[in-house]
């Protein structure tokens, strides 16, 4: 078995990398990453009205130069990447200020009520994707399109529909850069402006979001977040649901795998939610984390290593597993659902019903909205994601043998679910 290969590049592709390092060559500060960057981030960042529209500094500088001081030393980025990177953390310094200044302009959002939500999470490419968008489909549920993570304030639950339609209808225009530069993504994880997406793309406000790991190399950066408090981020994460909340009854569906690694942090903020968490064989878990870590990566970089990626992939998930099942341990406010990825692929139907046992909802026409959704989005509609462990280093059996404190645990767990 041959190690993992990037996918080609297709020619237009090709041309915006070109055109970035010749950018980079012209205006490097646009690409400057490390120490030295952390005021020209923050410079971007608040439109050069100086780190005090960001409050606290201790909740947020720290992160910054964490992140960018591991882009640096260990993102291997190419000029694209070093461009993203800066643009990344200068956005979510942005968002930071914006969402500071329309609480500020509406002090009451933050005492609004939410219903608790229903919470879907769980190993890497376990289903969750499929899942999430599934539920979304339901009227009295609502997944956060893209847009409304990355701008909150820009689409509040009080907007006018006609004037909602009108910024979605604008956010969404123009090509999505991941598919042009990056096509496979489709097939590993589909991605658009129209389609739900994950907690992950609105967090990080105070530079703490395991979703950076993801699509760029950030060993340090990553050692660091494993020793950080996320309590404020994730009370950022209430209030953005807050604004974006239209006050209707719908009831929140939410997404992400990093939420494995923070659930005593979901469950403190979420109190009464519904957490649904997705098992996978593991090693089909790890390995199909790492090809997507690899593919995402390979837009930012042109040295991606995929035995590298196995090394990281398995120890970040060796650490999220030990800290959920910690978290499961001492819960007792929440609603747990453990499912099988074999089972929703088996039989997503009576699956999918035992999701609405345990958020206490009638069901709805389950087997009109799965065909809805396998018209809409095909398994395997845009390629398929082909993967084997080797490609990353990984050896099956040592793997499982390393993982076996989460299979036991998993072994010993309710079959069912488990009320507050």
């Amino acid at each position: 078995m041959s190690g993992w290969t990037a996918p080609a590049r297709t020619p237009e592709a090709l041309k915006a990398y070109a055109a970035a390092e010749a950018d980079r060559a012209v205006r490097p500060d646009r690409y400057q990453l490390g120490a030295d960057a952390v005021e020209i981030v923050i410079d971007r960042g608040t439109r050069r009205e100086g780190a005090g529209v960001l409050g606290d500094a201790d909740q947020w500088r720290p992160g910054l130069l964490h992140y960018l001081v591991s882009a640096e030393e260990d993102g291997r980025l190419n000029a694209l990447g070093a461009l993203t990177a800066q643009r990344t953390a200068a956005g979510r310094l942005a968002a930071r200020a914006a969402i500071s200044r329309y609480l500020h302009e509406h002090p009451d959002t933050e005492h609004r009520s939410l219903n608790p939500p229903i919470i879907i999470t769980g190993g890497w490419r376990t289903g969750t994707t499929f899942l999430f968008r599934l539920l979304d489909r339901d009227p009295r549920l609502r997944g956060p399109l893209p847009a409304e993570l990355g701008m909150p304030w820009r689409l509040p639950g009080a907007l006018e529909a006609d004037e909602r339609a009108r910024r979605l209808e604008a956010a969404a225009a123009g090509p999505y850069m991941l598919h042009v530069l990056n096509p496979a993504m489709a097939a590993v994880h589909d991605s658009g402006p129209n389609l739900p997406e994950e907690c992950v793309l609105g967090m990080g406000t105070t530079l703490r979001n395991w979703g950076f790991t993801a699509t760029t190399r950030l060993d340090g950066y990553a050692t660091w977040l494993a020793g950080q408090d996320f309590t404020a981020e994730y009370a950022q994460h209430r209030r953005m649901l807050q604004i974006l909340d239209a006050g209707d009854g719908r009831r929140w569906v939410l997404k992400a795998p990093a939420h494995t690694a923070e659930l005593r942090h979901v469950i403190a903020t979420y109190p009464g939610a519904c957490i649904v968490q997705l098992h996978r064989d593991i090693v089909e878990t790890v390995a199909s984390g790492a090809s997507l870590f690899a593919t995402y990566r390979s837009t930012y970089s042109d040295h991606v290593d995929g035995a590298d990626v196995g090394r990281f992939q398995t120890e970040q998930t060796e650490l999220w597993l030990r800290r959920a099942v910690a978290a499961r341990a001492s819960a007792s406010t929440v609603t747990w659902l453990d499912l099988q990825y074999t089972d929703l692929v088996a039989d997503p139907e009576a699956t999918v019903r035992r999701i609405y046992a345990a958020a206490q909802m009638e069901p709805p026409d389950l087997a009109g909205m799965l065909a809805e959704q396998h018209r809409a989005q095909p398994r395997h509609g845009k390629g398929r994601h082909s993967y084997q462990p080797e490609q990353f280093g990984i050896d099956p059996d040592e793997l499982r043998e390393r993982m076996g404190f989460y299979t036991r645990a998993l072994a010993g767990s309710e079959t069912g679910c488990a009320q507050p």
